[in-house]
């Protein structure tokens, strides 16, 4: 253990200062993204459709008035009424209505739960990514500085006889390699950053290497697979769908049942001629309106038919949807588990390649050892250095897979 948190704080040193965290970058993207504002406005839309269908039981009130001039001269006239409405029994229209306008948004709001998943995953991708590019030409930069100090080592030994010309020229190859190891890493990085720009919403600073496992991570694949099963937002989507797929079969057979309203209306007429205004009688009514669909042609038969064959599309798309959430939990479980480690027997190596190095440059000064030896030890430094850096951005990539095939990758998932 001592080994591995000397090697990962060798890695640490070689990166920049620390000042903006994961935690942080979520905030902002939480707080900014256009495409999760988008999702929230179009489910705040979705959350209407309840009110309008109860809409459908309720009394409705209407005025109506129209005016007019006859040229065979009668002269102006008009007419004001008032009409209301009011539903007694709907055959069980509005209840089917509005069970599926809830399943409906029900399913909305794990819609927008899997849009936010998908754009906090794509944050955490961008901030691995830029995290290992700034690692990467920190590395650069620091093996070069390391190089610069073996190449005037070489360059003394040489000019006392110590040494040959070739050494220097082989240390100085070396040193051109990395300089454009730096360049590439730095084109790189400006990619990374503006990848990273376009998904939080901001520049990104110096990253936090350092950033603790997630409390929500399950300890096991079976806990993984519950969890899943319980939370994964695109499962209990489509279960909320065949719900709502049911809820319509009804509304679909309600078409066919009688509906009974209770109606009523007040109005009064107004003529204007020869300089005189007259008034018809005031006239109101109010009775009962009964509706029994006697023949549709077959379009009601038709349409419950439909919305049957639709339910059971949307229950076979179910039983989908639960194999895929299990084949991606298993699969991030396993990449995870993978990555992890990868991460340790990296943090191993690199370990092991501080001490080679540190050892031969040691024996190097002492004759036993030559520059091909130096060139070799630097390198696998190096190597190992990007190694650990690489492991650690993939755990951070496969911990936000599994938090999202779990359900559980939100603003809260990093603390």
């Amino acid at each position: 253990m001592t080994k591995r948190l000397a090697a990962i704080a060798l890695l640490l040193s070689a990166a920049p200062a620390s000042a903006e965290t994961l935690r942080e970058a979520i905030a902002a993207a939480y707080a900014t993204n256009p495409q999760l504002a988008a999702a929230r406005a179009r489910q705040e839309a979705l959350a209407e459709t309840p009110a309008q269908a109860r809409a459908l039981g309720r009394p409705t009130l209407s005025a109506n008035g129209s005016a007019g001039y006859d040229r065979l001269g009668y002269g102006s006239s008009g007419n004001a009424s008032v009409a209301a409405d009011l539903p007694i029994w709907t055959g069980g229209r509005v209840r089917a209505a509005v069970r599926a306008a809830r399943e409906d948004v029900a399913a909305g709001a794990e819609g927008l739960r899997d849009t936010e998943a998908a754009i906090l995953q794509g944050v955490v991708l961008a901030y691995a990514d830029l995290l290992y590019n700034q690692q990467a030409v920190e590395v650069a930069r620091v093996g070069i500085e390391r190089l610069d100090r073996q190449v005037e080592e070489a360059r003394s030994r040489f000019n006392l006889g110590q040494g040959t010309r070739t050494d220097v020229a082989q240390l100085e190859a070396q040193r051109a390699i990395v300089v454009a190891n730096l360049a590439d890493a730095e084109g790189a990085l400006a990619t990374a950053a503006a990848a990273y720009r376009a998904a939080v919403g901001q520049d990104a600073g110096a990253l936090v290497a350092d950033v603790p496992p997630p409390a929500a991570l399950p300890v096991d694949r079976a806990q993984a697979r519950a969890a899943a099963e319980a939370s994964n937002p695109l499962l209990l989507q489509q279960r909320r769908v065949v719900a709502g797929s049911a809820a319509r079969i009804d509304a679909a057979r309600a078409e066919g049942a009688p509906s009974l309203d209770l109606t009523g209306g007040y109005g009064r007429g107004l003529i204007v001629g020869d300089g005189r205004t007259r008034g018809y009688d005031a006239a109101a009514s109010a009775g009962l309106s009964l509706r029994i669909p006697l023949l549709t042609g077959g379009l009601v038969p038709s349409r419950i038919r439909q919305a049957q064959a639709t339910n059971r599309a949307e229950r076979f798309q179910a039983d989908a949807t639960q194999r895929e959430t299990v084949r991606s939990v298993d699969a991030a479980w396993a990449t995870l588990s993978a990555a992890q480690a990868r991460l340790r027997a990296n943090v191993d190596g690199l370990a092991a390649a501080d001490l080679a190095l540190k050892g031969v440059r040691a024996e190097y000064a002492v004759g036993l050892r030559t520059t091909i030896d130096i060139l070799v030890a630097d390198q696998s430094y190096r190597s190992a250095q990007l190694a650990v850096a690489s492991a650690r951005a993939d755990v951070l990539v496969a911990q936000a897979a599994l938090l999202r095939a779990t359900g559980r990758l939100d603003g809260r998932a990093y603390g």
